[in-house]
């Protein structure tokens, strides 16, 4: 049977989302606990988008295949007994044996939030970026309209990106204020590597005034990391989940996302 799991996490304590030989990952994490629930010496998982040391997941999407047959409940009390505080699945569901919880998704979500204040963060230290610059809306929003569509993002990708192609789509950027946080909500069918956090150098660098919102369209244009901003701290970054067709009747969101501002 395969059985798909949304699970959500901080990273600030661990080296990412990929198993290593540390065992200091998420996945690591979760795999651990599956095979003590199952009582077995190991259970692999495959997951929707690995993400870096130091980035959050509010609802990353993994799958596996066991023999252990339990209620789906079953599955997200019995694993959480065995995960650490910072991580812990949110549901779990039986799903035919074509779906693939990173081929099956037809879209990526991630959500970067940014304190504006000019005292650094404590209570929401390794959860939010920070400027002690206050950021200008307007510009951030227009200088967001030149990424919207098919580009090619290499001027927004890490030397180590291991994608076939730097040409992706972004569908939706959306940018809120909530007191002193700002929320930047990205939608698109893929993302390169660092690309969100190369992304909100740039906006953060127009928002402050130091370059003009047109900026980002030269930075597009170059294809090339050396003319954009530098990577942005990971600590405000998460993956909010993959999308998936309806028909698979897996859930969207998980109560992590109320939690953001």
């Amino acid at each position: 049977m395969r059985l798909a799991l949304g699970v959500c996490y901080s990273g600030t304590a661990y080296q990412g989302w990929q198993s290593q030989s540390s065992g200091q990952t998420i996945q690591d994490k979760l795999e651990k606990a599956l095979a003590q629930f199952c009582d077995v010496p190991r259970v692999s998982t495959l997951c929707a988008g690995r993400t870096d040391a130091g980035v959050h997941g509010l609802m990353q999407v993994v799958h596996f295949d066991t023999e252990l047959e339990r209620d789906p409940y079953s599955w997200v009390r019995g694993t959480n007994r065995y995960l650490p505080t910072d991580i812990a699945v949110q549901w779990a569901q039986y799903v035919p044996d074509s779906f693939h919880c990173r081929a099956s998704a037809t879209g990526r979500r991630y959500i970067y939030v940014v304190l504006d204040s000019i005292v650094r963060p404590s209570l929401e230290a390794g959860r939010v970026g920070w400027v002690y610059r206050p950021l200008a809306e307007a510009s951030m929003r227009q200088a967001s309209e030149h990424l919207l569509g098919e580009h090619d993002f290499s001027s927004f990708r890490a030397s180590s990106c291991q994608a076939l192609s730097p040409v992706k789509t972004l569908r939706h950027i959306r940018i809120t204020r909530h007191g002193a946080y700002w929320r930047f909500e990205f939608e698109g069918n893929a993302f390169l590597h660092h690309m969100i956090r190369n992304i909100m150098g740039c906006l953060v660098t127009i928002g402050q005034g130091h370059q003009s919102p047109d900026w980002m369209r030269e930075v597009l244009l170059a294809q090339s990391r050396d003319a954009a901003a530098p990577t942005f701290s990971p600590d405000g970054l998460y993956f909010a989940g993959p999308i998936y067709s309806p028909e698979w009747g897996l859930p969207d969101t998980t109560p992590a996302f109320d939690w953001l501002p």
